[in-house]
């Protein structure tokens, strides 16, 4: 690579890739530039502004996320013009909407105290369901964004709760086009857009209508994606900011792509499945709706906890062990009358992937048949 393909951020000389923008340069090379609207591998289009970079001798602020780089720049991403900037910004997004991000001029040792603070002085119900986890809020703690003084913007379209899956809060919504783009670009669904224009603007679904009468297939890409409170999962609620929940990694076993989930589990309970990020293959943090929001079984009261055995037209409870030696006796017997090829096993989705493997070993190993299927390919 030539010297002229060099540019300078921060004081930090690097080279860039053509086509490169100056964020994804700046992202390589491990230098942070705060982003709201922008996605990765979508289109950018410099809508929150966040991401607004000093370059030397140009006549104002550049939005990172859509500037090429180009050989020569001198950039400087927390110049005090680049800061003052920010800080409007943020200022006006949370001026925007019902944003009670509790941001204060004080030092946060621990945000689990924080919480508790807040709680304490506005009450559980105040906080938004994502406080804690909200980009917006940690660009407004990061640049010192006092609210106190600030009441919450009065929202002018009611809440959306009519699906069983999404809860759309616009009064949180800050039009930064993440869900957006995560629909069309990403899921390539075209089930919300923008819709209407200047104050009214509003993120819709078809003609306006809710998510349930739309083309909308309930993958959650848009909520996994939104970056502050404006679309939240619905099963997840109500957020109890006290308890303890644990991410553990999996794969899902709906179908056989092999899409890479994180399981948070509270007390051995799934409370939420989400994808295990942007950057690991196949799924690269996408999800269907099953994968995301088909787990209710897992801990489903209605699950059997006993084997049972029919006899007489009646189910009546049974040992494991006389389960096990039912089951083997059939088995055998029927593979001994008619041959191996007289068996099949149809194996679930319900199950895990290393559960499955152990039914297609039992199949082929024990059974001596490959009359084997998967429940996602009928």
């Amino acid at each position: 690579m030539g010297n002229d393909m060099n540019i300078t951020i921060d004081d930090n000389q690097l080279t860039f890739e053509p086509g490169e923008t100056i964020l994804e340069v700046a992202q390589r090379n491990g230098i942070y530039i705060p982003t709201l609207c922008h996605l990765k591998g979508t289109t950018p289009t410099g809508a929150c502004r966040i991401c607004v970079v000093e370059v030397k001798g140009a006549g104002k602020l550049v939005e990172s996320c859509a500037a090429p780089a180009s050989s020569g720049m001198e950039i400087f991403t927390e110049s005090a013009k680049v800061v003052k900037a920010r800080k409007e910004i943020i200022r006006l997004m949370l001026a925007s909407g019902n944003h009670n991000c509790a941001a204060r001029n004080f030092e946060i040792e621990d945000w689990t105290d924080f919480q508790m603070k807040v709680m304490a002085e506005e009450g559980a119900e105040q906080l938004c369901p994502v406080w804690g986890d909200c980009k917006l809020q940690d660009l407004a703690y990061r640049y010192q964004v006092d609210t106190k003084d600030m009441p919450p913007a009065a929202g002018k379209y009611p809440m959306e709760k009519v699906n069983p899956f999404i809860v759309r809060d616009f009064s949180r919504c800050i039009l930064c086009g993440r869900c957006v783009k995560a629909c069309k670009e990403v899921q390539v669904n075209n089930a919300i857009d923008f819709g209407y224009r200047g104050s009214e603007t509003k993120i819709v679904a078809g003609t306006d209508v809710p998510l349930k009468d739309s083309n909308c297939v309930f993958c959650g890409e848009c909520v996994d994606v939104c970056p502050v409170g404006a679309l939240v999962f619905k099963p997840a609620l109500p957020v109890d900011r006290s308890r303890k929940v644990e991410k553990v990694r999996s794969t899902c076993a709906f179908c056989g792509v092999g899409c890479q989930i994180s399981i948070h589990t509270e007390e051995n309970r799934i409370v939420r499945i989400e994808g295990a990020g942007r950057d690991i293959p196949p799924n690269c943090g996408s999800l269907c709706v099953k994968g995301r929001f088909g787990y209710d079984f897992v801990g489903s009261d209605e699950r059997l906890t006993t084997p049972l055995i029919k006899e007489n037209g009646n189910f009546r409870n049974a040992s494991w062990k006389e389960a096990f030696d039912l089951v083997a006796e059939k088995l055998t017997g029927i593979k001994d009358q008619f041959g191996p090829q007289a068996l099949g096993v149809l194996t679930s989705a319900r199950i895990t992937n290393e559960e499955n493997y152990i039914a297609q070993k039992f199949a082929r190993a024990a059974l001596k048949t490959n009359n084997i299927d998967h429940c996602a390919r009928l």
